[in-house]
């Protein structure tokens, strides 16, 4: 039989009415009088029975009435009206300390639209590179997430249903997937704010310029006038990622740092005279095209060389991803292509002309297992190596002068190097052989930029010269400079270029036309970036000129005198920009936030439309000289030279 539940009994009387009732029984008499009363003469009354009230049951009334006139107005109203309301909050503080105020309110703020909406108001969504670089150092978490939440829909989704499963209502907006905007909000707003502060130190490493004097009374030893045994240990170059720095040394040593530790974690010895250029390919990644292990890169019969990969032992071909590590496919879900959270149709745009190289010198890998270095020097060989064993895989020759400039295709394995014997040669880093030889240049070759399969490369012959990699034709020779040219910046698009006429020439790359010829620098032109709206110079006048790229006018957007003495290093992101001199300083300028990417509908990955920067502070003590500075999103490498050494600070701005 159907057993039937005895009916809910009505609710006792608050233990307050019974005791009223209990000692006055003509209160309630009292009460429905006064409920007959008109609203005027009810307040009438209340007052008159307060000036009779002694400060004992005043204070009563206080504790009485203070509760009953707190009201949650968010639970009140619909959770779509509640979220609608909040969205109109900029700073996270406000949200942050709401979330205190109750359970219901914690949990309303936990809405993953209303995080990605900050996150965009923010500017945290522009660079599509961070986000992806965040989901991959989070991937193990949110796939445990994703698999989780299968059988209910998207993390975020799965979260809205238990806030609107109680009022029978629907989510008023779309499915936000399974990326975390709350916590991905939370690791920039904090990383953000370290960088605006001050990050954490990891390490500093010391180490002496010049070796000290040999002992003349011990034997073996040379005399005074034999000259000096090495060079001095002056960086060159550097290379940094998400993992790794790398700084090249006129001494012919090449130091790898961890970028999480700050820890010297190998030093490469193996050339034979001074590194003047260093390429760091980061490990895994996506390949670009056919698979190189099944389809090696072809080059130029006349001149490609032996593929050396026959005589790698195992642990290098796996390193250089000829052989599949038994981790293929964790590798492989970390390179995943997966569309951008914060894009409206879904998947991310690509550029039809390649990805730009990176300002840090590195580029992806092809799916390799190991972080892999090139390098070259005046000892005219290109090496490369494997960050994790220390190994030099490869060394190849060819070049009959010093290497000056090097630079690696992403997503394949393509370096491109140019060298004081006037010609840029094209290498393939993962069987070890020489595929093309670009001749044209009637001097040396100072400094390359690639993009996609495309390389730009400066000569002190006073031009620029566009090659396509692939086929090895040059496709256009850039006239108008009357100097030397000592960098150039390529992003497919344009290309700049800058040298010791102190003008900055911006060229159509599809036609080769000069589109623009920019002054205001007073001496050598030696630092160049492109962003998709704006380029920055850095001369050795100690200026560093901002330019609008929007429109044709190209506008100066500021002028920053931003160092006493030559400008040794610029770097600009979307959100910062770093320079160093020659003054010992590195200055720290933030851009102000407002249209682009914030709210007006320009594009994501550009900075906003025509925003300044201010000076926020100085990066590190000043030193004598600041030869090098590189970073990336979450560390900093600063290479300086103070009390007679080379200093080498690593910087964390990791939340």
């Amino acid at each position: 039989m159907p057993i039937i539940p005895p009916p809910t009994p009505a609710p006792s009387p608050p233990p307050q009415q019974l005791y009223f009732a209990a000692l006055n029984p003509e209160s309630a008499t009292h009460v429905s009088a006064f409920a007959s009363l008109c609203p005027a003469a009810r307040r009438h009354h209340l007052y008159a029975l307060i000036q009779e009230c002694t400060p004992t049951e005043l204070l009563f009334l206080s504790t009485t009435i203070a509760p009953l006139l707190k009201r949650d107005f968010l639970r009140a109203l619909p959770p779509e009206v509640s979220l609608y309301i909040l969205s109109f909050i900029d700073d996270p503080r406000t949200l942050a300390r709401a979330a205190l105020v109750s359970k219901y309110w914690n949990e309303l703020l936990k809405d993953e639209y209303l995080w990605k909406t900050m996150s965009i108001r923010h500017g945290f969504s522009r660079d599509v590179d961070a986000v992806e670089l965040y989901r991959r150092e989070h991937l193990k978490d949110d796939t445990a997430g994703v698999q989780n939440t299968t059988s209910s829909g998207s993390g975020a989704e799965a979260h809205r249903s238990q806030l609107f499963s109680p009022r029978g209502l629907q989510p008023p907006r779309p499915q936000s997937g399974d990326f975390p905007y709350r916590k991905f909000f939370i690791y920039e707003y904090l990383r953000t704010s370290n960088w605006l502060k001050k990050g954490k130190l990891l390490r500093i490493h010391r180490a002496l310029l010049h070796p000290p004097a040999p002992d003349q009374n011990m034997p073996g030893t040379l005399a005074q006038d034999q000259g000096p045994l090495t060079n001095p240990a002056i960086p060159t170059s550097i290379a940094i990622d998400g993992q790794w720095v790398v700084v090249g040394l006129a001494n012919s040593r090449i130091h790898i740092f961890s970028a999480r530790t700050g820890v010297l974690s190998r030093t490469l010895i193996g050339h034979e005279s001074g590194v003047w250029a260093v390429a760091l390919i980061s490990e895994g990644g996506q390949p670009v095209g056919a698979d190189t292990s099944v389809h090696p890169c072809e080059g130029d019969p006349l001149v490609v060389g032996k593929a050396q990969d026959d005589s790698l032992p195992p642990a290098l071909r796996t390193a250089v991803g000829l052989d599949k590590p038994g981790r293929a496919g964790r590798m492989q879900l970390r390179s995943r292509s997966v569309p951008d959270p914060f894009a409206d149709g879904g998947k991310p745009k690509e550029s039809k002309f390649g990805k730009p190289s990176y300002p840090g010198c590195a580029s992806d890998g092809w799916g390799q297992p190991s972080a892999l270095v090139v390098s070259g020097g005046c000892d005219k060989e290109l090496r490369i190596w494997d960050v994790k064993s220390g190994y030099c895989i490869y060394t190849l020759r060819g070049h009959t002068s010093t290497i000056r400039c090097l630079k690696v295709l992403h997503g394949r394995p393509l370096a491109v190097s140019g060298s004081r014997d006037r010609t840029v040669r094209v290498w393939d880093v993962q069987r070890g052989r020489l595929l093309r030889v670009l001749e044209g240049h009637t001097q040396s070759v100072r400094c390359l930029d690639v993009c996609g399969n495309r390389v730009v490369s400066g000569s002190y012959d006073c031009t620029c010269r566009v090659w396509d990699v692939d086929t090895g034709a040059c496709l256009h020779v850039l006239r108008g400079h009357f100097h030397q040219i000592y960098t150039v910046a390529f992003d497919g698009v344009r290309i700049a270029s800058g040298g010791l006429d102190t003008t900055v020439r911006v060229w159509d790359a599809a036609t080769g036309a000069c589109t623009a010829l920019l002054q205001g620098h007073t001496a050598l032109v030696c630092q160049l970036q492109l962003t998709p709206t704006m380029l920055a110079t850095g001369g050795s006048d100690g200026r560093v000129i901002i330019f609008s790229l929007k429109g044709s006018n190209f506008a100066v957007v500021q002028r920053l005198a931003a160092h006493d003495s030559s400008v040794s290093g610029l770097q600009l992101d979307e959100r910062f920009l770093v320079t160093s001199g020659n003054d010992g300083r590195v200055r720290l300028y933030e851009f102000e936030r407002g249209g682009g990417s914030d709210g007006s509908g320009a594009s994501r990955g550009a900075v906003a439309s025509d925003a300044q920067c201010r000076y926020v502070r100085d990066m590190c003590e000043p030193t004598e000289s600041v030869w090098k500075a590189a970073y990336t999103r979450e560390t900093c490498a600063v290479l300086s030279k103070k009390a007679g050494k080379m200093v080498v600070e690593i910087w964390s701005f990791k939340p």
